[in-house]
Formats: C-alpha cells, sequence, structure tokens
C-alpha cells in the first residue's frame, strides 16, 4: 500500500522501522477519531467545490465502513499502512478512486494527526474526570459513613491530634475533587481546532476552518497556523502534567493504606479478594496494588517528562520528534483510569477497626485539647502551652468523640461538611457523563448529513 509521501522511490526497510516504530499499536486508538476528522474535512471539501455531492455520499459511506470493520476488530494497523491515517486514506482510495484521492486536499498528514490526537484527548479527559469523581464520590460516603470514628492524625509520622477516618477519607475526596480542575484546563487546551494549518503554513484556497470546527465540536479554530504545528505536544503534555497530581494524590492515599493495615497499626482491614500472598510464607496478604500504585505515581511522573523532554528545544514547525510524545501520552491516559478504578475498589473493601483506632488515640494526642481548654479559662495561650506540656503524663481522659464534635468549624470533624461535598461530587460527575453523550453523539452526528 502507497504512503502519503511516496514519490515511487523505496524507503530502506530499516530507515522505515525506526520511523514508525510502535506508532501502529497507539494508531489503533485513533481510528474513529480520524475517520470524524475526515468525514468533516470531506464537507468542508464539498462546500468548496473540490468534492461534488455524489462524492461525499460515497466518502461518507466508506467512513461508515471503517468504524465498523474497526468495531468488528477487522481494522487493524499493520506495518504495511504505515499509520491509521495513511490506512484509511488508501481504504477510500481502493473503493472509490478519484474520490479518495481528492480527500487530502487542504490538509497535511500534521495537521490531520493533530485533530486526531485533540479528539481523542477531549473523548479521554472526560472519560479520567468520570472515573476520578466516581472515586471521590467513593472515598465522600466512606467518610461520610464513618465521620466520627476516632483516629490520629499524625505529623513528623509522629502522633500528633485527635482526627476521624471521615476527616481522612474527607481529604482525598477533596484533593480528587480539585484534580478536576487540572483536567478541565487540559481539556480547554485540546478543544481548539488545528485543521486548516496544514504543514503549519496554510493552504492557497479559500478553506473554510470553522466550519470543520464547529462539526467537530471544537469550542473555537486554534487561529495561527503555525502556532497550531507548534503547539503538537502541548496539549498532550498538559494532560500527562494534569495527570500527574491525580497519580500523586493516589500515591499518598496508597502509602497511608499500606500503614494503616499494618498489623503494626491495624487501623483498617480489606477483603481478601484485594491480597495476593506470599510463595513461601501461608500467612502473608499482600496489599501489592497500592505497593504498585506507588511505583506507577513514578511511572507518570516519568511519561510527563518523556513527553516535556522531546518538546525542549524544537524549532518553529512540524519535526518528526513530535511523533514520540503520543506513546507517553497515551500510556499516561490507560495509567490514569486504571488506577483511579483500582483505588476507587479498594476504598470500597476498606474497613475501619474502631477499637484499635480508638485505642491508638492515647492520652498525649489530647495535648492540645487541654491546652484549649484552659485558653478558654482564661489562659494565655502560649502559657497553657507551656503548664500543658509540662504536665504530659498527667493529662486527664478525653472522650474522643465528643471532642471531635467540639472541632465545630469549617472543615474540621466536626463540620466537614459531607453531605455538600457528596451532592456536588455526584452533579459534577453527572455533567461530566453527559458531556462526554453529547460529544460521541455530535461526532456521530458527523456520518449523518448535516
Amino acid at each position: 500500500m502507497s504512503k502519503l509521501w511516496d514519490k515511487g522511490q523505496p524507503l530502506n526497510a530499516l530507515i522505515e522501522q525506526f520511523e514508525v516504530g510502535d506508532d501502529l499499536v497507539y494508531d489503533n486508538q485513533l481510528v474513529e477519531a480520524d475517520v470524524y476528522g475526515s468525514m468533516a474535512h470531506a464537507e468542508m471539501l464539498e462546500r468548496l467545490g473540490v468534492l461534488n455531492a455524489a462524492e461525499l455520499e460515497e466518502i461518507r459511506g466508506r467512513l461508515q465502513e471503517v468504524l465498523a470493520l474497526h468495531a468488528a476488530g477487522e481494522f487493524r494497523m499493520t506495518p504495511a499502512d504505515e499509520d491509521v491515517h495513511t490506512k484509511i486514506e488508501n481504504y477510500l482510495v481502493e473503493h472509490l478512486g478519484d474520490a479518495g484521492k481528492k480527500i487530502h486536499t487542504a490538509r497535511s498528514r500534521n495537521d490531520q494527526v493533530l485533530v486526531a490526537l485533540r479528539l481523542y484527548a477531549k473523548q479521554k479527559l472526560l472519560e479520567v474526570e468520570i472515573a476520578l469523581l466516581s472515586c471521590a464520590g467513593t472515598l465522600a460516603a466512606f467518610a461520610a459513613e464513618h465521620e466520627m470514628v476516632p483516629m490520629p492524625g499524625y505529623t513528623h509520622m509522629q502522633r500528633a491530634m485527635l482526627s476521624s477516618v471521615g476527616t481522612w477519607a474527607g481529604a482525598y475526596a477533596e484533593a480528587l475533587f480539585d484534580d478536576r480542575l487540572l483536567l478541565r484546563a487540559a481539556y480547554e487546551l485540546n478543544d481548539q481546532s488545528p485543521l486548516g494549518s496544514a504543514a503549519a503554513y496554510g493552504v492557497p484556497l479559500p478553506i473554510d476552518r470553522q466550519y470543520v470546527a464547529d462539526r467537530l465540536g471544537f469550542a473555537r479554530v486554534q487561529n495561527n497556523v503555525l502556532y497550531a504545528q507548534n503547539s503538537r505536544g502541548k496539549g498532550e503534555a498538559a494532560v500527562v502534567q494534569a495527570l500527574s497530581q491525580v497519580m500523586l494524590d493516589l500515591s499518598k492515599l496508597a502509602q497511608d493504606t499500606l500503614l494503616f493495615t499494618t498489623a503494626e497499626y491495624g487501623f483498617f482491614t480489606i477483603s481478601d479478594a484485594m491480597v495476593t500472598g506470599s510463595s513461601i510464607m501461608p500467612q502473608k496478604k499482600n496489599l501489592s496494588m497500592m505497593e504498585l500504585m506507588r511505583a506507577k505515581a513514578n511511572v507518570m511522573l516519568a511519561l510527563q517528562q518523556q513527553t516535556m523532554g522531546v518538546l525542549v528545544g524544537l524549532p518553529s514547525g512540524y519535526n518528526k520528534d513530535y511523533q514520540e510524545t503520543k506513546r507517553p501520552f497515551m500510556d499516561a491516559v490507560d495509567l490514569a483510569l486504571q488506577s483511579l478504578a483500582v483505588v476507587d475498589l479498594t476504598v470500597s473493601n476498606l474497613q475501619p477497626q474502631e477499637e484499635r483506632l480508638l485505642a491508638a488515640c492515647t492520652p498525649e494526642i489530647y495535648a492540645a485539647d487541654r491546652a484549649y481548654e484552659l485558653v478558654g479559662a482564661g489562659v494565655p495561650f502560649r502559657d497553657a502551652y507551656r503548664q500543658v506540656g509540662a504536665g504530659l503524663s498527667e493529662l486527664p481522659p478525653i472522650d474522643a468523640r465528643e471532642s471531635l464534635r467540639r472541632r465545630t468549624h469549617l472543615g474540621a470533624s466536626g463540620n466537614l461538611n459531607l453531605p455538600q461535598l457528596q451532592a456536588t461530587i455526584a452533579d459534577e460527575g453527572a455533567s461530566a457523563r453527559q458531556k462526554l453523550e453529547a460529544l460521541k453523539s455530535h461526532w456521530q452526528s458527523i456520518l449523518s448529513k448535516p
């Protein structure tokens, strides 16, 4: 099959293999995106007069076939195809002849690849946001169920002050909820159409870039044709950077879970279905998935560095280097989706051990509470601090749950505002699901007459 750049001169086989690399594996995920981009471009060409109405409908029918073949697993990339864009165009040429040859008018493979990656990014970012909000919702529900279960709070890895399971789990729910803002910033950056920028310098034809952007559901056209190509990798890097923040939160949660489920702590237990064993020690129950979560957070950071490292110091215009951002970008998306699902499931299977938690709330953990009782009696805080510090062995017992309830300021254990957090997470999750369904529906409509 011919390459889109083929002029009849054969390419050395080693060079071809080196340049294609593992790009084909990842291109299997871009079939739908390229079909939608090609159809919108074809409609614009028909409005321009490059295609006639009959040719446009022939292209529409053949692109529908491509999607059907892809859904059946029968449209897969091979080394002979070079990439998904070549394979789809060759399919059109094979079945339509001249009409297939016309579809590449006014576009380069550069903007063709870029628009496919943008469409992929938009869909995947919404999928990640849905998974993230599901995980945040599970944590918020866990926090609400165990809101007033006492738990030691730690600083410097030492027992510090009284806290609660609700505070602990709610903290991670809010962390993930904040991460959605980073995902949305990455979404906005990718929500602009590069089609029509061609090889970075536009084309000498009166193409309608706004029409194509509207048909593909982009918020706007990426105006400057050179910047459109210079931004290759920038949108992908923004996605990986946002996902890195998600993984940082998940790695911290993983570390806490590993510590708090040890025999030494015993704060939580977990379903046997979640643990693996040892090949030599019959008693072992290992939370291996949480150990891997810590490692995979570092993998995500490596993917971020890999993406950014490719981009540093490139000259303007398209450079083949950009191809090397596709793999870490797509790997990062897959890693985040899988990690969120694993953490969601893990939290669903955690069970607090209230007796162990309460026993760990030893008298010294209430030292600050006692100091503030003295403050309430009129003793200056610094004097109260010293008095309590001098008599730590004589601290009277304090009711842990009552102490938690007295922490009534916003965000403290007695005022975690969990019902509102749960409602907001649910609303945002429903909104993200609706947006994803609307996006898919919009793209599918491209294969119908406008």
